[in-house]
Formats: structure tokens, C-alpha cells, sequence
């Protein structure tokens, strides 16, 4: 662990619960939108929101799970997901409905 991480725990120990949700509140606006496993990279599949360490859209497995298919059968057809991967990308579709419904009417225009 580093050392600014361990002077931290030290800080916090010696807090006051009050204090403690002031800190939680403050990093969780820090992180504001941030999710574990999606990445945007300009470049990458148009910019659009991918699953990290592929190049797998998330509007593209949005629209498969509208269109029937099971998460068992998303991970059969992309064997590089991991089951997290899925939890991650359905997470980042509920907060970003209009987005990724953008990206599938877009695709489909195409």
C-alpha cells in the first residue's frame, strides 16, 4: 500500500462520522461518472462507450439483450467478455439510456 494511501486511512480513523459521509459524499462527486470496465476512447469504435480491453460497444450488447438474447448467450457470442464485464455495461445503460438508445437508432440507420 502507499504511503499516501495508509496516511489516509490514519486520517480517516481519527474522524468523526459526520466527517466521514462529508469525505464519501465528496468522492463520489470526484468520481461523478465513472464506471468500472467502460471506456470512451477517441478513435476506438467511433468514441462511443466499449467494454475495456476490447472493442465491444455497449450499445451493441444493449441491443442484443432487447432483441432476446440472454447474458449466457451475449458471453457465448463474445467469448473475450467476462461475466463483470455484462454487470458493468448494463450499469452504465441504465444511467446513459438516451445515449446508447442514440447509438442504436444510429446504427440501425446506417
Amino acid at each position: 500500500m502507499s504511503t499516501a494511501v495508509l496516511e489516509t486511512e490514519k486520517l480517516i480513523s481519527s474522524l468523526s462520522q459526520a466527517e466521514k459521509v462529508q469525505i464519501l459524499q465528496w468522492i463520489v462527486r470526484d468520481l461523478g461518472d465513472t464506471f468500472p470496465g467502460i471506456e470512451h476512447l477517441p478513435g476506438v469504435a467511433g468514441g462511443v462507450a466499449c467494454i475495456v480491453r476490447t472493442r465491444i460497444p455497449v450499445w451493441l450488447l444493449e441491443q442484443s439483450r432487447r432483441l432476446g438474447a440472454s447474458d449466457a448467450a451475449v458471453l457465448h457470442a463474445y467469448p473475450s467478455l467476462r461475466a463483470s464485464d455484462l454487470v458493468n455495461a448494463w450499469a452504465y445503460v441504465s444511467t446513459h439510456r438516451a445515449e446508447i438508445d442514440e447509438a442504436i437508432d444510429q446504427n440501425d440507420a446506417d
